[in-house]
């Protein structure tokens, strides 16, 4: 099989926003008294939200304070918000891509993030063929729920995934898609391939270089379905 679509997540990938969220977090935590050294969080970024403060905090505190911490996440990120820029290559890539795909953004974050992400990434609708939102899915990454949504939305048969996080690459292989990883989400090289990643590189310039005709043709390894270790 040929693959005709590419998915990209957004955070960590499109826009250097990936600390900002770890900051984010890490201040709606502290304001409920919950005390959680930064590189715990940053540790699940990528991950969604519905899945983070389990991950991070126990499911006690999910129980009791989720919905409030996810909004205060979402507020904390609002105030800085205008200090997170595109990543490198990003507006190049997503047009470079769309002269042989169909380009769709898969992520689980707010319409509202993902339409402020396009605004700074400089792409517009006729760059890309869907862009989901956490509305668009029941369960978050690493679940293939958002993937799939936009693949359907897209109108695509099949799909390679580019991320920056372990969390994508478990999504895209649960979906039967291989996934490329970017550095830029702060995770090494070794823990992204042993995760399954088909290829690792440093930074979304470098892919314009990428044998396209071999990764449109890769399937995900064995293994990579399997959850990522979180801390």
């Amino acid at each position: 099989m040929t693959h005709d679509t590419v998915l990209l997540d957004v955070d960590g990938t499109l826009i250097d926003s990936t600390y900002h969220h770890a900051i984010a977090w890490h201040r709606a935590f502290d304001d409920h008294g919950i005390d959680l050294p930064m590189w715990r969080i940053h540790r699940v970024i990528g991950m969604g939200g519905d899945r983070l403060i389990t991950a991070v905090a126990g499911a006690e505190v999910e129980e009791r304070l989720g919905d409030v911490l996810r909004t205060a996440h979402g507020e904390k990120y609002e105030e800085i918000a205008e200090d997170v820029g595109p990543l490198p290559g990003a507006r190049e890539l997503v047009q470079f891509l769309g002269e042989r795909f169909i380009v769709a953004l898969g992520s689980s974050g707010s319409p509202e993030h993902t339409s402020l992400a396009l605004e700074k990434v400089g792409l517009g609708e006729r760059d890309i063929a869907a862009a989901t939102s956490s509305g668009d899915a029941d369960s978050s990454k690493p679940a293939p729920d958002i993937l799939r949504a936009a693949l359907e939305q897209a109108g695509g048969t099949s799909a390679i995934v580019i991320g920056d996080a372990p969390y994508d690459i478990v999504a895209a292989a649960r979906m039967g898609a291989p996934c490329i990883a970017v550095r830029t989400g702060g995770f090494g090289p070794a823990e992204l391939e042993a995760a399954g990643a088909i290829l690792v590189v440093d930074g979304l310039p470098e892919l314009l270089e990428a044998d396209w005709d071999a990764l449109a043709r890769a399937t995900p390894p064995a293994g990579a379905e399997d959850d990522p270790p979180v801390l």
